[in-house]
C-alpha cells in the first residue's frame, strides 16, 4: 500500500507539471495573439482601413475552369508579361459588370446540400485600385478565404499579368490567410484584381481584402498564421503526448477507464486536426474520407470527454452515456462517404455534435451542482466555455456569423484538457489522502496487536518463569532427598541402631554438607564458564582435601564457554569431579592429586589424577558409584574413561562437547 502511494504522489508530481506546461502553452499563444490586434475598418492608421473593392461574376463551365488553370500554371512554367486567355476567362472590361461590394461576402451554408457540377461553376472577380502613393514596398492580405484556388492578377499595358496562383495551397487555403507582397503603386498606381473560382450556388466565404504597407500587415498575417495554425500544432502535439502517456498508464492499470478515455479523446484530436500536419489527399475518393474523418472525430472528442467528465460522478448514468454514444455513432455513419458521397453534410454533422456537447454539458453542471464536487464544478465549467466556443465556431464554419474569425475551438479544448488534468490531480489527492488514513489506521491497530501480544509475552515469560522455578525446586528437592536425605537418614539409623562410630558419623556429616555446598554453588550464576565452576569447587573442597593428606595440583588452563552448560548440568560436572575427589581420599591411599583441564578443539577434558595404589580394571566389580558417574556423562552428552593399574595410581577423564547437539 505505501508504494501505491508513492507512486500516486510521483503521478501527482507529473501531473502538476504537465498543467503548468499546457499553462505555459496557453500563455504563450495569448501572448503572441494580444501582440496584434484584429484589423479595425474605423481605424486612420496607414494599412488599416480594408481596401474597397469592386466585383464582377462570370459563369463558367468546368472546361472553362481547367482551361484557367491550366493558363496559370503554364504561365507560371513558361513566362510572360501577360496572361494568354481569351476575353471570357479575364476579367470583364465592361464597367456595367462591376458593381460595389461590401466585404466580407459570405454565402451561408446549408444544413445538408447536394454538391456536384451540374451547376456550373461562377467566377468571382474582385477588383482593387491601389492609388499612385510612390515606390513604398506594399502586401495584398486576406484573412479568410474558403473558395476554390485563389489567384491574383494586376493589370499592364500589356494585359493581365498573374501575381499569384494558390492551386498548389487550394487545400490548405481555407485555414492560411492569403500574403502576397506588392511592388509600390509608383505614379500610375495599381489596378488588382482577385479571382476566386466557386461551384455555382455553393458556400463560399470572401473576408475584407486588406492592401497597405508591407511591414504593417506582415505583423497581422505573422500573427494570424500564430492564432490560426501555430496554436492548434501547440495544442494537438501537447495533447499527443499527454495521450500517450495516459494509454501507458491504463496499460499498468485496465481497471482505471479514465485513462483509456483521455488517450481516444487525444486520438480522435489528432485525427480531428489532420490539415495542420498533412495535406489532404489529391484524389477525390480519398479527399472525401479525409475531411469525413477529420470532421466526424470533432463528434467523438467531446464525447469521450463528456464520458471522461462523467466518470467523476458519484454513480455511473449507463442510459445517458449510451444515448450520446448511439448519436455521434449515427452521425458519423450516416455522414459516411459510402452512399451520400454527393451531399454537403457538415454542418449537419456538426450540429448533432453540438446537440450532443449542449445535453452533456447540461447534465455534468446538474451533477456539480448537486455533489458539489470540485473537479466536477471546473470541469463543467470548462465544458460550458467550449460549448460557447463550439458554437462560435458552428457559426463561423457554415457561415452564420462572424465570417473573418478563426476557430478558436484549440482554445476551448486546451481550457477542458486542463479541468481533465485538474480532476486527475486532485483524484490523485485524494488517494494518497486515503492511502495515509487506511495507514494510519492499520498503524493504530497494528500498535494495537502489538501492545496485546507484548502483554500475552510478559504473561508466557512469567509463566514459564514459575514453571523454570517449579522445576528447579523440584531438581533441587529430588538432589537433597536422594543424595542429602539418603545419607542423614541412612546415618541417622545406623546411630540409633550403634552401628556407627563417632567418626563414621562426623565423616557422613561431612559428606552431606559437601553435598549440600555443591548443590549451592550448582546454582550460583557462572556464565557457562566451566573454569569458574571448578575454581569454586577447588574453593569448597580444598580444606578437605588438605585435611586428608592429599596436594593438588592445579592445572587448569582456559576453557571456551559451554552455551549448554545451566544449572542442572553444572550439578552433574560438580558430582562427577567430587565423585572423582571423594574415590581417591577414600580408596587411592594418594599423597598428590592432580586437577587438568585442556581444550580440543569439538571437546574439552577435564582429568583428575592421582599417584595412590591404583586397581586392576579388569578384576574389579563396576559399583553403583561408577555406573553413576558413567550415566551422569551420558546426561551430560559427554564420555567418561578410567585408566588405572595397580601401583600406578589412577587417571578419570571427562570429555564434554563444546556444542551439544539439542
Amino acid at each position: 500500500m505505501w508504494s501505491n502511494a508513492q507512486e500516486d504522489v510521483a503521478m501527482h508530481d507529473w501531473v502538476m507539471r504537465l498543467r503548468a506546461g499546457l499553462l505555459v502553452v496557453l500563455l504563450g499563444s495569448c501572448q503572441g495573439v494580444s501582440a496584434q490586434r484584429l484589423p479595425q475598418p474605423s481605424a486612420r492608421l496607414a494599412g488599416d482601413d480594408a481596401a474597397p473593392a469592386e466585383m464582377a461574376v462570370s459563369s463558367w463551365t468546368r472546361a472553362e475552369l481547367e482551361s484557367w488553370w491550366s493558363a496559370l500554371r503554364r504561365h507560371a512554367a513558361v513566362g510572360g508579361d501577360h496572361l494568354d486567355l481569351p476575353a471570357s476567362q479575364l476579367p470583364p472590361e465592361a464597367p456595367g459588370a462591376w458593381h460595389a461590394v461590401e466585404l466580407p461576402d459570405v454565402r451561408h451554408r446549408p444544413g445538408a446540400a447536394r454538391v456536384g457540377q451540374d451547376a456550373g461553376y461562377e467566377m468571382r472577380w474582385y477588383r482593387l485600385h491601389v492609388p499612385a502613393g510612390g515606390d513604398q514596398p506594399l502586401a495584398l492580405y486576406v484573412p479568410r478565404l474558403v473558395t476554390l484556388s485563389a489567384a491574383v492578377l494586376m493589370r499592364t499595358e500589356r494585359g493581365w499579368l498573374p501575381l499569384l496562383d494558390n492551386q498548389h495551397a487550394e487545400r490548405e487555403q481555407w485555414v492560411q490567410p492569403v500574403w502576397l507582397p506588392l511592388p509600390g503603386a509608383g505614379e500610375r498606381g495599381l489596378d488588382l484584381v482577385v479571382a476566386l473560382p466557386v461551384p455555382a450556388g455553393s458556400y463560399h466565404v470572401v473576408s475584407r481584402l486588406w492592401v497597405g504597407p508591407r511591414d504593417v500587415l506582415e505583423k497581422r498575417w505573422q500573427w494570424r498564421v500564430r492564432a490560426q495554425t501555430g496554436l492548434p500544432q501547440a495544442v494537438s502535439l501537447t495533447l499527443a503526448v499527454l495521450g500517450l502517456f495516459a494509454l501507458t498508464l491504463w496499460l499498468r492499470r485496465p481497471g482505471e477507464a479514465i485513462y483509456a478515455l483521455f488517450a481516444l479523446a487525444a486520438a480522435a484530436w489528432m485525427v480531428r486536426n489532420l490539415h495542420y500536419y498533412v495535406s489532404p489527399p489529391a484524389s477525390p475518393g480519398a479527399q472525401d474520407w479525409f475531411w469525413w474523418a477529420t470532421h466526424a472525430s470533432m463528434g467523438w472528442v467531446l464525447l469521450t470527454a463528456l464520458l471522461f467528465a462523467m466518470r467523476f460522478a458519484c454513480r455511473r448514468f449507463l442510459a445517458l452515456e449510451r444515448l450520446l454514444t448511439f448519436s455521434v455513432l449515427a452521425v458519423s455513419v450516416i455522414s459516411m462517404p459510402l452512399w451520400l458521397r454527393q451531399w454537403d453534410m457538415v454542418v449537419l454533422q456538426y450540429t448533432v455534435t453540438a446537440g450532443v456537447a449542449a445535453v452533456g454539458t447540461v447534465w455534468v453542471t446538474y451533477v456539480a451542482w448537486r455533489e458539489r464536487r470540485s473537479e466536477l464544478t471546473v470541469m463543467a465549467t470548462a465544458l460550458i466555455f467550449g460549448g460557447l466556443i463550439g458554437a462560435h465556431d458552428l457559426a463561423v464554419l457554415a457561415g452564420w456569423a462572424w465570417p473573418e474569425h478563426f476557430f478558436l475551438m484549440p482554445v476551448a479544448t486546451l481550457g477542458v484538457m486542463l479541468s481533465f488534468l485538474h480532476a486527475v490531480q486532485q483524484r490523485y489527492v485524494g488517494a494518497v489522502e486515503q492511502v495515509k488514513a487506511e495507514n494510519s489506521q492499520l498503524q493504530e491497530d497494528l500498535d494495537e496487536q502489538v501492545s496485546v501480544l507484548q502483554a500475552q509475552n510478559a504473561q508466557l515469560r512469567e509463566v514459564e518463569r514459575q514453571q523454570a522455578l517449579l522445576l528447579e525446586r523440584q531438581r533441587i528437592m529430588a538432589d537433597m532427598h536422594d543424595g542429602l536425605g539418603s545419607a542423614l537418614l541412612s546415618a541417622l539409623v545406623a546411630m540409633e541402631q550403634g552401628s556407627m562410630s563417632h567418626e563414621q558419623c562426623v565423616e557422613v556429616l561431612r559428606e552431606c554438607v559437601d553435598d549440600l555446598r555443591l548443590v549451592i554453588d550448582s546454582l550460583e550464576p557462572v556464565g557457562h564458564d566451566l573454569v569458574s565452576l571448578l575454581a569454586t569447587m577447588r574453593y569448597r573442597l580444598g580444606k578437605r582435601l588438605q585435611t586428608g593428606g592429599l596436594k593438588l595440583d592445579w592445572d587448569v588452563q582456559d576453557l571456551p564457554t559451554l552455551a549448554w552448560l545451566e544449572p542442572p548440568d553444572a550439578l552433574h560436572v560438580l558430582r562427577l569431579m567430587q565423585e572423582a575427589l571423594n574415590n581417591v581420599l577414600k580408596h587411592a591411599r594418594a599423597s598428590r592429586v592432580r586437577l587438568v583441564t585442556r581444550h580440543h578443539g569439538n571437546y574439552v577434558e577435564i582429568r583428575v589424577e592421582d599417584d595412590g595404589a591404583g586397581f586392576d580394571l579388569q578384576t574389579i566389580q563396576h559399583g553403583r558409584g561408577l555406573k553413576s558417574q558413567i550415566k551422569r556423562a551420558q546426561r551430560l552428552g559427554g564420555k567418561l574413561r578410567i585408566d588405572s593399574s595397580p601401583g600406578h595410581g589412577t587417571r578419570l577423564s571427562l570429555r564434554l562437547p563444546v556444542e551439544r547437539k539439542t
